[in-house]
């Protein structure tokens, strides 16, 4: 294991804060992802909680302020569980890369996501519990750890539409794949928002407030945001560009890897596609002359809404140099642009032009 539980081969960005995404073939197969195995994000140190003594207070456009600790949490609320994906918006970054430099960005690969069993209380009763004021547009959500990507450091936060955080999907969990929430992912609470970039999913959930505009917190105002091509990232301020939420529809080829020749012939290739919000994926493509013809692959049905789907097809690899190709198509019938060039931006945020992989067959 390297840091944190995680398996020896993950590809880690950086050690501090902590950002690393497993190998392709970790994730291939698997509907759902192993805790050694699942993506890590972080922007500053994790955070030391003490549980026994630590507290959610929920504040702001509420009659009835809030102050819980986790067996409150556990004793009060209803148990839910979501099987849900979560994706860093970063994920695929090192596509748009290659098309232009990106400076000062992690070059994430295609599996900076992962998907999970998740256990805790609906974000919703909560807030029902709470008294919920009818002027409350946005629910913010605050954390511990400090980042210097921001200027001044500041702790971790941002905020979702009142919306989504009335839908019965949110949570506040407290487990992950039936065990104890590893302090990694968010011990001893974290927010989980389905269908949405990981970033609004925050961890070490200390306080939930109820307010009439957007988090004012640096992630939420300036960060993650998508930036036209021409802006310069370091004078972008807050609501410049597109504020980022629901998962953009993407794919990726997980098996062959890549990582090494094959033998040309029939050869199984398998991968995921995921759709955000609460839309499914309804078909999956696969090419091997770069979109001039496609197969249809076979599909897995949606084990939950808010989950990928995995998908197969056997198809034969010529001898030589190869590129596979995947695009996926959603339940609205959109389909992925093709062209990473067309989606580069300064950040380099929601890449999800079609998937390829570059394979050498010899015989």
């Amino acid at each position: 294991m390297t840091l944190w539980g995680k398996r020896d081969d993950m590809v880690v960005h950086e050690r501090e804060p902590f950002n690393a995404e497993p190998p392709r073939r970790a994730l291939a197969g698997s509907p759902i992802t192993t805790l050694d195995s699942f993506y890590s994000r972080n922007h500053g140190p994790v955070p030391q909680v003490d549980a026994a003594t630590w507290r959610l207070e929920v504040d702001g456009l509420v009659r009835r302020p809030l102050s819980l600790s986790l067996d409150d949490l556990r004793d009060r609320f209803e148990h839910h569980e979501v099987t849900a994906t979560l994706q860093c918006a970063g994920n695929r970054r090192a596509g748009l890369m290659e098309v232009r430099d990106i400076p000062g960005e992690d070059p994430w690969g295609p599996c900076a996501t992962s998907t999970a069993r998740w256990t805790g209380v609906r974000l919703a009763d909560v807030l029902a519990e709470a008294a919920l004021l009818p002027d409350a547009a946005h629910i913010a959500f605050a954390a511990p750890d400090v980042s210097q990507i921001a200027d001044p450091p500041q702790p971790y936060g941002g905020s979702i539409p009142a919306g989504k955080a009335l839908s019965g999907e949110v949570l506040l969990a407290w487990a992950m794949n039936g065990r104890p929430l590893p302090r990694i992912h968010g011990a001893p609470l974290r927010a989980v928002v389905p269908g949405w970039i990981g970033a609004r999913s925050v961890k070490w959930l200390q306080r939930v407030t109820a307010q009439r505009e957007p988090s004012e917190n640096y992630f939420q105002a300036v960060a993650y945001r998508l930036l036209p091509p021409e802006a310069d990232p370091d004078k972008a301020g807050p609501s410049d560009g597109i504020s980022l939420g629901p998962v953009a529809l993407n794919c990726e080829i997980l098996r062959p890897d890549g990582t090494g020749p094959l033998p040309p012939g029939p050869t199984e290739i398998t991968g995921y596609a995921f759709a955000g919000d609460d839309r499914t994926v309804a078909r999956l493509d696969v090419s091997l002359d770069d979109g001039s013809t496609w197969a249809q692959a076979d599909l897995d049905e949606p084990r939950d809404t808010w989950a990928w789907q995995l998908w197969r097809i056997t198809l034969d690899l010529p001898p030589g140099e190869t590129t596979i190709t995947a695009r996926a198509w959603d339940c609205t019938a959109a389909v992925q642009p093709g062209c990473p060039g067309d989606l580069w931006n300064p950040k380099g945020y929601a890449n999800n032009s079609w998937a390829r992989l570059r394979l050498t067959c010899r015989p």
